[in-house]
């Protein structure tokens, strides 16, 4: 996980005291409403212990973040993390409800705002707190398969039917070493009985450590033909302090020793063909290619140098900024896979229309796209970073299945 500087930490901090301090004032109203004074009170204690709780604990995590181990650093930020969205979007939306009500009132007495706009405010709280409680205990792990079928011109007969699985974006070290939760995943995509399965980047946050004890859950995954794989930004270490150039290709060297240890394909620049009596089409894998700030280190000229020109490809490449950047414009690569943004694990979804923030900062962000008889699909991972839950944005599987239009 990235680290802010602590200026950054500070104005989050005083932002919270603020909203805090306008939510305590439009709470008084409401309490006012209650019987007993002790319990009013009690009420008024429990809002600033947890309020001067949470601001103390992000400040002395950020002051003393370099001297905790790794894998507890990871597990109490994703924590504070949750519990400040859990606790200052709610709180926003309180204020702001609350404050238009009460400043625009000109349809009720004052009598009756007295006890009409405190609950309107206090229902206007406490119903995004029970959204975003249910993205980070239930919507997070209720995985979503996405099926579709792709027709192309070009698609060698003997693939005709052909099923590709995709996940993306697991960040094991989410999980916390639950290993039933992703088991369940992976049984879900065995039983899509897929030709070919691919991963397209993020197996970690940042360690390789975060791999213990998964290679047993890795090896249910069965696929037909084969398992292709290629690397995501997080996969680098590049987020990470490392003591020694040497012991961050130690973590990225052991990163990537999982993935063939457990039956995928690495694809780092190059291609792979499959065969299936006398056609063929390329697996093409390059490595992270993402604009600033994420290092570039994929090159799909070398991935593509032993493909022909006339082969079907399919290319994964886990940034899918780099579809409209180098791939529909320089190449006849005819579907490529990626992911990266996880739909920012927050969004709306309503038949084929769908919204994220994301979208104001990829223009390809969930989803296929078409451009040309090319296709991008940007699948919106299985795991999550940051924000330990999902708004809207379920995790996914996308099943694939490619239709010659000869077929």
């Amino acid at each position: 996980m990235r680290s802010y500087p602590l200026r950054t930490i500070l104005l989050l901090c005083l932002a919270i005291f603020i909203v805090d301090c306008i939510a305590f004032y439009w709470l008084q109203p409401i309490t006012s409403l209650l019987s007993s004074s002790v319990l009013s009170y009690i009420i008024n204690i429990l809002f600033w212990f947890f309020s001067i709780g949470l601001i103390t604990a992000i400040i002395i995590l950020k002051v003393k973040l370099d001297g905790i181990q790794p894998r507890r650093k990871q597990l109490l930020i994703s924590s504070l993390y949750g519990l400040t969205i859990s606790s200052f979007i709610p709180k926003i939306i309180f204020v702001i409800i609350i404050s238009v009500f009460f400043f625009g009132n000109h349809m009720i007495s004052n009598k009756e705002s007295l006890l009409i706009i405190p609950l309107i405010g206090l229902f206007s709280g406490f119903l995004p707190f029970f959204v975003i409680a249910y993205g980070i205990f239930k919507a997070a792990y209720r995985f979503k398969i996405h099926h579709l079928e792709l027709p192309f011109d070009n698609l060698p007969a003997a693939f005709n039917g052909l099923k590709i699985v995709q996940i993306s974006d697991l960040h094991l070290g989410s999980f916390n070493h639950r290993f039933k939760i992703l088991k369940r995943a992976f049984k879900l995509i065995n039983e899509l009985n897929p030709d070919i399965i691919c991963f397209t980047g993020d197996l970690v946050n940042n360690y390789a450590w975060e791999l213990r004890g998964w290679s047993r859950v890795f090896r249910i995954l069965q696929a037909k033909i084969g398992m292709y794989a290629v690397l995501g930004n997080h996969d680098y270490g590049d987020y990470s302090k490392w003591q020694s150039e040497e012991e961050k290709e130690k973590n990225f060297n052991r990163i990537k020793s999982f993935l063939t240890e457990n039956g995928f394909n690495l694809l780092l620049n190059e291609s792979n063909l499959i065969k299936i009596d006398q056609d063929k089409i390329a697996i093409v894998g390059v490595e992270n290619w993402g604009n600033p700030p994420f290092k570039q280190y994929g090159d799909l000229n070398k991935a593509l140098k032993h493909v022909e020109n006339k082969d079907f490809k399919i290319l994964l490449s886990h940034d899918p900024s780099h579809w409209s950047q180098e791939v529909i414009t320089q190449t006849n690569i005819a579907l490529t896979l990626s992911g990266h943004t996880h739909g920012m694990q927050a969004g709306i979804q309503l038949k084929k229309k769908q919204w994220s923030p994301i979208k104001y900062k990829y223009k390809h962000w969930a989803g296929l796209y078409e451009y040309d008889k090319q296709f991008l699909y940007v699948n919106r991972g299985l795991g999550w970073m940051g924000f330990p839950g999902r708004l809207g944005m379920r995790p996914e599987i996308t099943c694939i299945t490619l239709k010659s239009d000869e077929g």
